[in-house]
């Protein structure tokens, strides 16, 4: 058996759709998994234009969801089971992973969808019938009710958005989140979830708006939300512009949290100064430890939120870049990919 997998080259670029030889062993804690359905992130579709760099050829994708095929010494228990995992590997004793309780920063850490195609086998990424995860992977059972391809996004979008609001300023009885795309709805619904009594999703996009209110938010324009009501503000739209506009919102002592910026083009337009009359916390998200993976899977499993309307149909592997193409038009949240056709 192979696999087929879509490389990326370059920038600028197709991706091409090659055969790679699954591995004859795998490694102790290792698991082969048969891809069912991946979800393209915007993270993907920065390294695609070239906004962002990541080694070359490699098979992009990180959200995804599939069928334990093969294991290696250890995993005997995950056979056969339909998966999501983390989009990272960790090591599980440096002092990120211990000390810190941030294993998505670990020393050693490896990243799905952001490994050169000549490491191990290649097969690294979910934009492929096969992945190959390694043995400090979280794995997470999906529950038989919830769609692949409403599991695909819970390891990246969901499970950082969890990580995101799992610490809220006391009081916090508003929140404005900033952007109204996949992270921007997961951020709104955990929110509620949390107990927030008011959520406000700005953006710019009527479209994307449209979906505010069935996510249990309030859609606005951005320039539409008065000063200082926020008691937590949430940048999840990637654009280095509006962050002046949160500050604004923000009320004094409220908290900024940074997640959608991913990219070197993010210099922030506000002055220290703005920080400290304010006297606001500010802090950035990257990813997510174990927990929020759990979190966000039962999350979904818990809920009867319209997630699956937020999914495109899925597109074959071979038509991957018709998805990037469809994903820069913002008409669905996340654009699926189905690996058998």
């Amino acid at each position: 058996m192979k696999a087929r997998a879509a490389i990326f080259d370059r920038a600028g670029q197709p991706c091409r759709i090659e055969e790679l030889p699954l591995p004859a062993r795998l490694n102790a804690g290792g698991l082969l998994v048969e891809i069912s359905v991946a979800t393209i992130c915007g993270s993907d579709l920065h390294t695609h234009a070239g906004r962002r760099t990541e080694p070359a050829p490699c098979v992009l994708g990180h959200e995804g969801v599939g069928r334990v095929i093969a294991v290696g010494e250890g995993r005997e228990g995950w056979l056969h089971r339909r998966i999501t995992w983390s989009s990272t590997d960790s090591c599980g004793v440096c002092p990120p992973c211990t000390e810190w309780q941030m294993p998505q920063k670990c020393e050693r850490v490896f990243k799905y969808g952001h490994a050169a195609l000549d490491e191990a086998s290649g097969l690294h990424g979910t934009y492929a019938t096969h992945i190959v995860l390694r043995a400090g992977t979280h794995l997470v059972e999906a529950p038989r009710h919830v769609p692949d391809a409403v599991v695909a996004s819970a390891n990246c979008s969901l499970a950082t958005m969890a990580n995101v609001t799992e610490h809220l300023p006391s009081p916090c009885h508003v929140a404005v989140v900033q952007g109204a795309g996949l992270l921007g709805l997961h951020g709104c619904a955990l929110l509620r979830a949390a107990g927030v009594r008011r959520v406000i999703v700005v953006d710019t996009d009527d479209v994307r708006l449209a979906r505010v209110a069935e996510f249990g938010g309030e859609a606005a324009i951005s320039g539409d939300v008065a000063s200082r009501l926020a008691d937590v503000v949430i940048e999840a739209a990637g654009e280095p512009s509006i962050v002046k506009e949160g500050m604004r919102m923000l009320r004094p002592g409220g908290h900024y949290l940074l997640v959608g910026m991913v990219h070197p083009d993010s210099a922030l337009g506000i002055t220290g100064e703005a920080v400290i009359r304010t006297c606001a916390s500010l802090r950035g998200f990257h990813n997510y430890a174990p927990r929020h993976l759990d979190r966000a899977v039962a999350f979904l499993s818990e809920s009867a939120l319209p997630w699956a309307s937020l999914v495109s149909p899925p597109l074959p592997l071979e038509h991957l870049e018709e998805g990037f193409a469809l994903s820069a038009t913002r008409r669905w949240a996340r654009v699926a990919v189905a690996m058998a056709w």
